[in-house]
């Protein structure tokens, strides 16, 4: 008997053309995606130039002295194709696996995060799950959102501040900011401080998006302007200032050692009026498919019991 509909056809593009386009799009060069991985650059710009013909498209314009740049709808193809990489990839491990959760997992981090969302990360999930790799990946969120649109990264945890909308995201917890203050401080005996009364003090500003604007916004919706002293990148060396009496700090990250590297006391206060709580979120992209690996890990991080908003 007939069958009662047509076979669909099979397409006329293979996965490797789109996987050789995915690699030379991500080096921006040819010569550099074909090393490596391990074939002739002749073999992918062939493979590149049959999946041209293909979809009747200039994909991508090579120059000999400036790589590789996508055109349009090569730039609109390769999200395409990196999506359909993803889920053969994922086919593999599905019907290889035998149900096990296995393969790799890359997750970005904001650094002050880092110390408080990896550990249970690396550990606990890492002992439920053995077959899965977890790989870390420590940035400024805008380059940890870079990183998820190009597909280095499979999640971040981040702030959420300057985050696209478009991204997916589970909310993990959420802190207010606080002030820290050296244990001589003339403010440290009080039970909370207002902002006005560190205005005429010196600010050690913790300098990396997006800690810096929620910092300096917190004093502009009070009509202040703090005195900055100096800017750090380091968490770390935001409290090792601090506790030498160089200036105070406002951070949201807390930690549970009340003293500096160095060994120096340290004491927060809460802030007042109550400022807005900032919520830590874990992100992904919506651009591919979720594995079911990733999907577990988002899972067991809404799991845990993270840190409160209370001092």
């Amino acid at each position: 008997m007939a069958p009662d509909h047509e076979p669909r056809p099979l397409p006329a593009f293979t996965l490797r053309q789109l996987a050789y386009l995915a690699a030379a799009a991500d080096d921006g060069t040819i010569a550099g995606a074909a090393a490596a991985l391990r074939i002739s650059p002749s073999a992918m710009s062939d493979a590149i130039t049959e999946l041209e013909s293909v979809m009747g498209e200039r994909l991508c314009i090579r120059r000999r002295a400036h790589g590789l740049t996508l055109t349009p709808s090569g730039a609109q193809l390769l999200i395409h194709a990196r999506r359909i990489l993803a889920e053969a990839e994922e086919l593999g491990r599905v019907v290889g696996g035998a149900g096990r959760l296995s393969g790799p997992i890359v997750v970005g981090c904001y650094p002050t995060l880092a110390p408080t969302i990896l550990p249970p990360l690396l550990q606990d999930f890492g002992e439920l799950h053995p077959e899965i790799e977890l790989s870390i990946r420590e940035a400024t969120q805008d380059q940890l959102v870079d990183d998820l649109a190009s597909g280095r990264i499979d999640v971040a945890v981040v702030y959420d501040m300057l985050v696209p909308t478009h991204t997916h995201r589970a909310r993990l917890y959420e802190l207010s900011a606080h002030a820290l203050l050296a244990a001589d401080h003339p403010l440290a005996g009080a039970p909370q401080v207002r902002l006005e009364q560190l205005i005429d003090d010196d600010l050690v500003l913790l300098d990396a998006p997006p800690s810096s604007e929620h910092t300096l916004s917190l004093f502009t919706a009070q009509g202040l302007q703090p005195r900055i002293r100096h800017r750090t990148t380091s968490y770390e060396v935001v409290r090792t200032l601090v506790a030498r009496g160089l200036g105070y700090g406002i951070l949201v990250t807390r930690v549970a050692n009340p003293h500096s590297n160095e060994g120096k006391p340290l004491v927060t206060k809460r802030i007042m009026p109550a400022v807005r709580p900032v919520a830590i979120d874990m992100i992904w992209s919506p651009d591919r498919p979720l594995p079911a690996r990733t999907s577990a890990l988002i899972e067991f991080a809404q799991g845990i019991a993270w840190p409160t908003t209370e001092l």
